[in-house]
This record gives C-alpha cells, structure tokens and sequence, in this order.
C-alpha cells in the first residue's frame, strides 16, 4: 500500500461524490464485508476508518438500502480497539442458533471476521477469525469473550466468508479465508461458528501477482438450470491484475462439502504473466476490488459489491471529506457459451425508477473519422446504451464528461477484439502516477456488432460489454463543466446502430 496522505485542501470540492453509488459520509471505506439480506433490508458493511480519510483504525462501518439504489449510514458497527483492528469478513443468520448467541425468541446473526492483533496484544502479530453478534437486525454488536475462534499463528490469515452448506442430515458451517501470500484459499468446518476444522486448501492458480484476499464461494446453476449447479470460488489479488494493480479473479468447478476442485484453471503455481488474459476476472477495469456477494439474497439470486478504487493509489485520489466508493450492486449469473462457461454480470435495482427527462436518442447513424459532440446527450450521471457495427474505423466508441474531443474514451478496436477505456484525458490524474491509463479488455463481436450499458457517475464508469459478458469499472475525475458526450472514429467510419442516452436522478 502507499504511503498515506491526506487529501489536499484544492481537492476538498465535494464534486465527484457519486449519485448512483455508495460513499460514506466523512471517512475512509474500502472492502464489503458482512453483506446479508435480512428483515427486508440489505445491510452493506465495510472496512471503515471513522477517523479519517485515508486506510488505518480499521472498523465495520454500516450502511442499508431497501432497494440497492439509495443508501443510508449508519453509526460504526464493530469498531477497532487498543488490541485489535477489525478486518474483512462475513455475516451469517444463524437460524438455528446453533453458536448460542441467541435467545429463546432471536436467531443471531454471527459476524466472521479477521482480528489484526496489535502490538501489545495478547496475539500480537497474528491475524486470526473472530466473532460478534447481533440480537437487534445488524445494527449494535457484541464481541464474543471466546476470540479469536480460529488461529493459524499467521501474519497473513483473513477475510473469512462463512455459507451453510446443505449435505441433508450432514450439513455444516463452510468458511473460505485465505493465506493471502501463500496464494491459497483455506477451508474449514464448523457446527457451531465456534470450533472449526481444516477442510482442504485451494491454490496457488491462476493469477498469483499479488497477495490473495476476500475470497467467497457460491453455486449457480448453469443457464438457469437448477438441475445443473456448478460452484464458483472468487479471490481477489493485489497487485497482479491485468490492467496493473488491484482485481478479482474467479474459477467454476465443483465442492463437495469438502474440496473445491476447479475446472477452469489454466495455470498452477507461480504466476505467468503472459496468460493473464486467459484468466477468468470480475472485471478487466482498474478500479473493482475485494467483491464478495450477500448472504440470504431474495429469491436465490447472487447479488456482488466491489470496492471501487485500486490500491495503488487509493489513499491519493482528489476526495474529500470521504473517499472511495462501492461498486453498483451487481447481480451474476453463470452462462455457457461456445462450451466455455463464465460469470455474466449485470446491475441489480430497477433503474427505471431514476430515469429523468425524455432519453435522447439516435440509429442508423454513420461515425466518420474524428469527433462528434452530440447536441442534447450532456449530462453528469447517465445511463447509455449503445450497438455499433463496425466498419472500416481502426477503432471507434464514445467520449464521456467530455469537453469537445477531450474526455474518457470507450471504445471498440475491433481488429484486436478489444474493449478500452482511456482515461489520460479524463480530468484530474495528476494525483498519481498510475492513474493515467489505457485499460483493456477482450470482447468479441456477437453476430456482428458490439452492445455497451455504461453506467456514468460523477466520479466513475461502469462498463457492462455483450450483456454483461464482459465488465471494466474505472474512476474518473472530470471537471464539473465536463458534461458532454461524443462519438468518435479513428481511421474510418463505423456505425451506430442504436444509441439511447437516459439521465438518471
């Protein structure tokens, strides 16, 4: 991580605080933890510092939404102390009060999470899982006396996801966490949250740039076949993405109660860097990290948050009083295509429901080569989907909180099947030198033409390729005037098929 600095006081406009997405009010956020349905409510719990605004004095901050849309916080929900902080993990109902947390008349929910023991501390040095409860909803929590439950005597022992997993009469507790520099994914066992044993391990594969961190694992059917189930197991690494920098990686198998066998591991052991766009990821852009999925999503559904910003500079970017933002909700599903199976993802929430003014629209429309502003598409928070069709253009898209031929591109480079987002020219980047960038992704067109839904907030863009085949999320920081949006070819013409452009209130 950076060294951590403060923002600066001309960074201190409250401009680019999203509408769409969540942001604490004053402070520092960065992971989703704890995320779980429950009493109607989704409940967002994240790494907080409520003293400042920029990572330390890690805490559980608390936010809820009834719909994924709107968000309110809340006061701290599990806060650090003079012997530990409280790192990533996971909140469980436990309906059958099997931890005994509960009363009579109240199942618990069971907060899982990692102690980072400090200095001092009975267990200085050491990372380990602990627990607290909660009688009321989710909304004050008391530490259990027995912590930490779990310990390894490591450093690097965190970010535990704990699921219920159904065997019949054989069913249990299941927790994922990680050994995040040894690359490998640890599972235990428990019937109480309180006593775990050693399941199996999962790694090294794939992607092993950086330490490995806030795993999750969950079924899906295929193709939404509840008679044919496989099981995703998520790890997000930092660094070693493949736009540089933080990301998250996913592989598709089997688990049995007791060993997750992958089915979609290209490489074992040490990372190749050459095969990182053979890997399977959440999202190719800069800024989609630590996304794990809620507990007791209505309706089965697998709903994700990332953290939206990326560790190499993630304490420097121009916010403040808060800074980073979470991702839109997001909801995947598994797909096969062409034999290949693969997460597709698209935002959760009807977004109907913000839609302003009458969309502006076009189709049928031929882009030459150069830029064009398109007169009554302006806007700050929008919604645009576009089908283009390529042509003869090199490389062609969209041109967003743009100043005339200035903004962040995205874009098609049909000859290299790749999907770009160019943020060099997209208003601040001088806070860091990283954060100038050229960002890619491999899309592939589907019979013949290119379909982007972005998502365009007043400090980011979410890009969902193919219907959601193919994800990149990516910060920006536009002037307030930067409004405009553009369509631009290089070295010919393509077309656009369809474009609708929606302001989102």
């Amino acid at each position: 991580m950076d060294t951590l600095t403060p923002a600066s006081p001309a960074a201190t406009t409250d401009s680019y605080r999203p509408a769409l997405h969540y942001t604490a009010k004053d402070t520092w956020l960065n992971d989703p933890n704890g995320l779980i349905f429950h009493g109607g409510v989704y409940h967002l719990y994240y790494q907080n510092n409520p003293l400042g605004n920029v990572w330390g004095n890690m805490s559980w901050g608390h936010a809820t939404s009834t719909d994924l849309l709107t968000w309110t916080e809340h006061p701290v929900a599990i806060a650090c102390d003079e012997n530990e902080d409280i790192f990533s993990g996971s909140i469980v109902h436990d309906r059958d009060n099997t931890s005994g947390f509960g009363t009579p008349s109240v199942a618990p929910l069971v907060a899982i999470y990692t102690s980072a023991f400090k200095p001092g501390s009975t267990h200085e040095g050491v990372q380990a899982q602990s627990l607290a409860y909660s009688l009321d909803g989710g909304y004050t929590w008391i530490k259990h006396t027995g912590n930490p439950v779990l310990s390894r005597a490591s450093a690097e022992f965190r970010d535990p996801k704990v699921i219920w997993y159904d065997g019949g009469a054989d069913s249990y507790w299941v927790m994922v966490a990680v050994e995040a520099k040894d690359f490998q994914v640890v599972l235990y066992k428990s019937r109480d949250l309180k006593t775990w044993e050693l399941l199996s391990t999962f790694g090294p594969a794939n992607a092993t740039g950086g330490v490995w961190e806030c795993p999750d694992l969950f079924p899906l059917p295929v193709d939404g076949n509840p008679d044919v189930v496989k099981w995703v197991l998520t790890v997000n690494l930092n660094p070693g993405g493949p736009n540089n920098g933080s990301a998250g990686q996913y592989f598709i198998g089997d688990f049995d109660g007791t060993t997750f066998t992958s089915a979609s591991t290209v490489t074992e052991g040490t990372l190749e860097p050459a095969r990182l766009g053979e890997y399977q990821w959440l999202d190719w852009g800069r800024d989609y990290y630590a996304a794990v999925s809620f507990s007791d999503a209505p309706d089965n559904r697998r709903l994700m948050i990332g953290w939206m910003n990326n560790w190499e500079y993630a304490n420097h970017i121009p916010t403040a009083p808060w800074r980073s933002p979470m991702s839109l909700a997001r909801e995947v599903s598994l797909q096969a295509n062409k034999g290949k199976l693969r997460l597709v993802q698209q935002p959760a929430g009807d977004w109907h429901a913000l839609a302003g003014t009458e969309p502006f629209s076009l189709s049928g429309t031929t882009i030459q080569d150069g830029v064009q502003v398109l007169a009554g598409a302006a806007g700050t928070v929008q919604r645009i989907d576009v089908s283009f069709t390529p042509g003869s253009a090199e490389e062609f898209g969209l041109i967003l909180r743009g100043d005339g031929a200035r903004g962040t591109r995205v874009g098609i480079r049909p000859g290299q099947d790749t999907l770009l987002v160019d943020r060099r020219e997209s208003g601040r980047t001088d806070f860091h030198a990283s954060f100038s960038s050229i960002d890619t992704a491999p899309i592939l067109a589907k019979q013949g033409t290119y379909d982007l839904t972005i998502y365009v907030d007043r400090c980011s863009v979410e890009v969902f390729a193919q219907d959601g085949q193919v994800t990149m999320t990516e910060l920006i920081f536009p002037a307030e005037s930067s409004t405009d949006l553009a369509v631009y070819a290089v070295g010919g013409a393509a077309t656009i098929n369809s474009l609708q452009v929606t302001q989102l209130a």
